[in-house]
Protein backbone atom coordinates (compact mmCIF):
# COMPACT_ATOMS: atom_id res chain seq x y z
CA UNK A 1 0.00 0.00 0.00
CA UNK A 2 1.07 3.42 -1.18
CA UNK A 3 1.99 5.56 2.23
CA UNK A 4 -0.52 7.81 4.14
CA UNK A 5 -0.88 11.54 3.71
CA UNK A 6 -1.72 14.14 5.50
CA UNK A 7 -5.92 14.71 4.62
CA UNK A 8 -6.33 11.12 3.70
CA UNK A 9 -9.14 9.05 5.30
CA UNK A 10 -7.64 6.98 8.22
CA UNK A 11 -8.29 2.94 6.94
CA UNK A 12 -10.90 1.51 8.80
CA UNK A 13 -10.49 -2.45 10.83
CA UNK A 14 -11.53 -4.77 13.11
CA UNK A 15 -9.45 -6.14 15.49
CA UNK A 16 -9.03 -7.49 18.89
CA UNK A 17 -7.70 -5.65 21.27
CA UNK A 18 -6.55 -5.72 25.14
CA UNK A 19 -10.06 -4.78 26.12
CA UNK A 20 -12.16 -6.81 23.75
CA UNK A 21 -13.36 -6.11 19.71
CA UNK A 22 -13.80 -3.01 18.02
CA UNK A 23 -14.29 -1.77 14.34
CA UNK A 24 -12.23 1.13 14.65
CA UNK A 25 -13.96 3.95 13.09
CA UNK A 26 -17.17 2.97 15.44
CA UNK A 27 -14.55 3.18 17.91
CA UNK A 28 -13.30 6.49 17.10
CA UNK A 29 -17.14 7.80 17.24
CA UNK A 30 -17.28 11.77 16.78
CA UNK A 31 -13.73 12.07 18.67
CA UNK A 32 -9.87 12.71 17.53
CA UNK A 33 -8.09 9.86 18.08
CA UNK A 34 -4.58 8.93 18.35
CA UNK A 35 -2.76 5.44 17.29
CA UNK A 36 0.87 4.81 17.89
CA UNK A 37 2.58 2.01 17.17
CA UNK A 38 5.18 -0.17 18.81
CA UNK A 39 7.53 -2.71 17.34
CA UNK A 40 6.96 -5.72 20.21
CA UNK A 41 5.75 -6.31 23.69
CA UNK A 42 8.45 -5.94 26.49
CA UNK A 43 10.46 -3.42 24.71
CA UNK A 44 11.72 -0.87 26.92
CA UNK A 45 11.12 2.58 25.59
CA UNK A 46 7.47 1.68 24.76
CA UNK A 47 7.31 0.65 28.14
CA UNK A 48 7.79 3.84 29.32
CA UNK A 49 5.51 5.35 26.27
CA UNK A 50 2.45 3.49 27.46
CA UNK A 51 2.85 4.39 31.00
CA UNK A 52 3.34 7.84 30.18
CA UNK A 53 0.22 7.67 28.13
CA UNK A 54 -1.61 5.90 31.07
CA UNK A 55 -0.55 8.58 33.04
CA UNK A 56 -1.56 11.50 30.43
CA UNK A 57 -5.28 10.27 29.91
CA UNK A 58 -7.14 12.68 31.47
CA UNK A 59 -5.24 15.39 29.55
CA UNK A 60 -6.77 13.50 26.11
CA UNK A 61 -9.45 13.01 27.79
CA UNK A 62 -10.44 16.42 28.39
CA UNK A 63 -9.72 17.30 24.42
CA UNK A 64 -12.18 14.58 23.40
CA UNK A 65 -9.03 12.45 22.32
CA UNK A 66 -9.20 8.61 22.53
CA UNK A 67 -5.86 6.93 22.19
CA UNK A 68 -5.08 3.48 21.25
CA UNK A 69 -1.32 1.75 20.64
CA UNK A 70 -0.50 -1.56 18.14
CA UNK A 71 2.16 -3.88 18.48
CA UNK A 72 2.18 -6.99 16.66
CA UNK A 73 1.99 -9.52 19.46
CA UNK A 74 -1.18 -11.14 20.50
CA UNK A 75 -3.34 -9.85 23.20
CA UNK A 76 -2.37 -12.72 25.69
CA UNK A 77 0.99 -11.14 25.53
CA UNK A 78 -0.31 -7.43 25.65
CA UNK A 79 -2.13 -8.61 29.07
CA UNK A 80 1.22 -9.39 30.44
CA UNK A 81 3.19 -6.61 28.89
CA UNK A 82 0.59 -4.26 30.98
CA UNK A 83 1.09 -5.98 34.32
CA UNK A 84 4.94 -5.06 34.05
CA UNK A 85 3.77 -1.35 32.81
CA UNK A 86 1.45 -0.75 35.62
CA UNK A 87 3.99 -2.37 38.24
CA UNK A 88 7.46 -0.43 37.09
CA UNK A 89 5.59 2.64 35.44
CA UNK A 90 2.95 3.41 38.90
CA UNK A 91 -0.05 3.64 36.69
CA UNK A 92 -3.38 1.75 35.25
CA UNK A 93 -3.32 1.64 31.32
CA UNK A 94 -7.13 2.00 30.75
CA UNK A 95 -6.66 2.15 26.95
CA UNK A 96 -6.89 -0.12 24.40
CA UNK A 97 -3.94 -2.20 22.95
CA UNK A 98 -4.50 -3.71 19.56
CA UNK A 99 -3.44 -7.30 18.69
CA UNK A 100 -1.80 -7.01 15.66
CA UNK A 101 -0.14 -10.02 15.55
CA UNK A 102 -1.15 -10.48 11.56
CA UNK A 103 0.38 -7.22 10.43
CA UNK A 104 -3.28 -6.04 9.58
CA UNK A 105 -2.90 -2.68 10.56
CA UNK A 106 0.74 -2.64 10.22
CA UNK A 107 0.54 -2.74 6.91
CA UNK A 108 -2.66 -0.59 6.65
CA UNK A 109 -0.86 2.60 8.20
CA UNK A 110 2.64 1.35 5.83
CA UNK A 111 4.48 0.90 9.88
CA UNK A 112 6.80 -1.67 8.23
CA UNK A 113 9.90 -0.21 7.13
CA UNK A 114 11.94 -3.09 6.08
CA UNK A 115 15.35 -0.65 5.50
CA UNK A 116 14.74 -0.32 9.43
CA UNK A 117 13.22 -4.26 10.08
CA UNK A 118 11.20 -6.25 7.86
CA UNK A 119 9.69 -7.49 10.80
CA UNK A 120 8.68 -5.31 13.23
CA UNK A 121 6.64 -1.84 12.96
CA UNK A 122 8.52 1.18 12.98
CA UNK A 123 7.00 4.10 15.99
CA UNK A 124 4.67 6.01 14.48
CA UNK A 125 2.18 8.30 15.71
CA UNK A 126 -1.56 9.22 13.85
CA UNK A 127 -3.61 11.68 14.87
CA UNK A 128 -6.83 11.57 13.50
CA UNK A 129 -10.03 14.33 13.63
CA UNK A 130 -13.74 13.66 14.19
CA UNK A 131 -14.08 13.20 10.08
CA UNK A 132 -11.66 10.21 10.35
CA UNK A 133 -8.86 12.08 8.43
CA UNK A 134 -5.53 11.90 9.16
CA UNK A 135 -3.97 15.16 10.50
CA UNK A 136 -0.57 14.46 11.38
CA UNK A 137 1.58 11.44 10.99
CA UNK A 138 5.18 10.98 13.02
CA UNK A 139 7.73 8.83 13.05
CA UNK A 140 10.51 8.01 15.61
CA UNK A 141 13.48 6.09 15.60
CA UNK A 142 13.67 2.40 18.23
CA UNK A 143 16.16 4.64 20.06
CA UNK A 144 14.28 7.74 20.64
CA UNK A 145 11.47 7.60 23.10
CA UNK A 146 8.36 9.82 22.25
CA UNK A 147 7.32 13.35 23.65
CA UNK A 148 3.77 13.06 24.48
CA UNK A 149 3.74 16.60 25.79
CA UNK A 150 4.40 17.96 21.37
CA UNK A 151 1.92 15.70 20.83
CA UNK A 152 -0.70 17.05 23.10
CA UNK A 153 0.88 20.90 21.58
CA UNK A 154 -0.01 19.27 18.08
CA UNK A 155 -3.64 18.63 19.04
CA UNK A 156 -4.33 21.87 20.74
CA UNK A 157 -3.18 23.43 17.61
CA UNK A 158 -5.03 21.27 15.23
CA UNK A 159 -8.21 21.59 17.15
CA UNK A 160 -7.34 25.41 17.11
CA UNK A 161 -7.18 25.92 13.13
CA UNK A 162 -10.23 23.27 12.75
CA UNK A 163 -11.91 26.18 14.41
CA UNK A 164 -10.71 29.82 13.75
CA UNK A 165 -8.99 30.77 10.22
CA UNK A 166 -5.40 30.79 12.27
CA UNK A 167 -2.08 29.21 12.14
CA UNK A 168 0.54 28.47 14.93
CA UNK A 169 3.63 29.65 15.14
CA UNK A 170 6.64 27.92 16.12
CA UNK A 171 7.36 26.65 19.72
CA UNK A 172 3.70 27.60 20.23
CA UNK A 173 1.28 26.89 23.33
CA UNK A 174 -1.97 27.06 23.98
CA UNK A 175 -2.32 30.43 25.40
CA UNK A 176 0.62 32.62 22.95
CA UNK A 177 -0.53 34.74 20.02
CA UNK A 178 -1.63 32.82 16.99
CA UNK A 179 -1.11 33.68 13.09
CA UNK A 180 -4.13 35.43 10.97
CA UNK A 181 -4.62 32.40 7.92
CA UNK A 182 -3.35 34.86 4.79
CA UNK A 183 -6.78 34.53 3.43
CA UNK A 184 -8.26 37.38 6.03
CA UNK A 185 -7.53 40.43 4.30
CA UNK A 186 -5.82 43.11 7.26
CA UNK A 187 -8.87 45.39 7.21
CA UNK A 188 -11.13 42.26 8.07
CA UNK A 189 -8.96 40.73 10.64
CA UNK A 190 -10.80 43.07 13.72
CA UNK A 191 -13.82 42.14 12.63
CA UNK A 192 -13.64 38.63 12.06
CA UNK A 193 -12.03 38.21 15.73
CA UNK A 194 -13.39 40.94 17.45
CA UNK A 195 -9.55 42.27 18.59
CA UNK A 196 -6.58 43.65 17.60
CA UNK A 197 -3.33 42.57 15.87
CA UNK A 198 -0.22 43.46 15.29
CA UNK A 199 1.30 43.22 11.52
CA UNK A 200 4.84 42.56 10.95
CA UNK A 201 4.46 41.78 7.58
CA UNK A 202 1.99 42.01 5.01
CA UNK A 203 2.13 37.93 4.87
CA UNK A 204 2.49 37.76 9.24
CA UNK A 205 -0.06 39.53 10.80
CA UNK A 206 -0.08 38.04 15.14
CA UNK A 207 -3.32 38.07 16.97
CA UNK A 208 -4.59 36.92 20.40
CA UNK A 209 -5.51 33.41 20.55
CA UNK A 210 -9.42 33.02 19.77
CA UNK A 211 -11.53 32.11 22.59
Amino acid sequence: MSTLRLGDLAPNFDTETSLGNINFHQWLGNNWGILFSHPADFTPVCTTELGTVANYQPEFEKRGVKVIAVSVDGKQSHLEWIKDIEETQNVKVNYPIIADENRVVAELYDMIHPNADDKLTVRSVFIIDPAKKIRLVLTYPASTGRNFDEIIRVVDSLQLVSQFPVATPANWKVGNDVIVANSIASSEIEAKFNQEFTEIKPYLRYTAQPK
